[in-house]
């Protein structure tokens, strides 16, 4: 009784072999196929409506709800923890506490490269290539009141603040935290530092004015 077990153990184990490798072209047998290759979608590919829907409510049954947006509270691989401050005026005074991530890990030449290149793609369109307001949307016209990054004011600017201003937008200039990473923010503004003078350099211009204001 004992070798026919075994004998009908052996030849299932051989059957199931041969059947999971009938074939180098064909793949094995899978276990649990769903989980081995799940459902792959393209961003902005058509679905089936009568399959997935992007409106909460309608879900249930065999209507799956997708909607593109990563789950709340989730950080993509690599990505710096969320910027929590509040958009209202109390939150941009607070931004201005907020240290740059590189300023305790100096950027690399590599680094500071791509940091011109996503501002020469993003920013240079309305600041210039040098900073000085002289892109092509302000100077065709298109937008009034682009800010001079090389001036004093914003020589001055602390990046917390700069980081601020670009997450949630200011003035005529809208939020690029949809367009650039949290990190890409923080090396743009490292860039945009290379474009401008030196703060004492700044400062120099002034204290003449004031020494000359006093002599009249």
């Amino acid at each position: 009784m004992k070798k026919l077990n075994f004998i009908v153990t052996i030849l299932v184990v051989a059957t199931v072999v041969f059947a999971s490798c009938d074939s180098k072209r064909q793949p094995g047998k899978i276990y649990m196929p769903d989980m081995a290759y799940s459902r792959a979608y393209e961003s902005y590919g058509g679905r089936d409506t009568t399959k997935f829907t992007t409106i909460e409510s309608k879900r249930g049954g065999n209507v799956i709800f997708y909607n593109n947006i990563p789950p709340h509270g989730t950080i993509k691989r690599g990505e710096l923890f969320p910027y929590t401050i509040p958009n209202d005026s109390a939150g941009y005074k607070l931004s201005a506490s907020v240290k740059n991530p590189y300023d305790s890990i100096p950027m690399s030449k590599k680094d500071m490269e791509e940091a011109g290149r996503l501002y020469n793609i993003n920013c240079a369109i309305c600041h210039g290539a040098k900073g000085v307001a002289n892109g092509p949307i302000a100077t065709g016209g298109y937008v009034g009141g682009v800010a001079n990054l090389t001036a004093d004011a914003y020589v001055k600017m602390t990046d917390g603040t700069m980081f601020h201003s670009i997450t949630y937008g200011r003035g005529v200039m809208g939020s690029y935290a949809s367009q650039v990473s949290r990190q890409q923010r923080w090396m743009i503004i490292k860039y945009i530092r290379t474009l401008q003078p030196k703060p004492e350099a700044a400062a120099a211009p002034a204290a003449k004015d004031s020494t000359a204001a006093k002599k009249i």
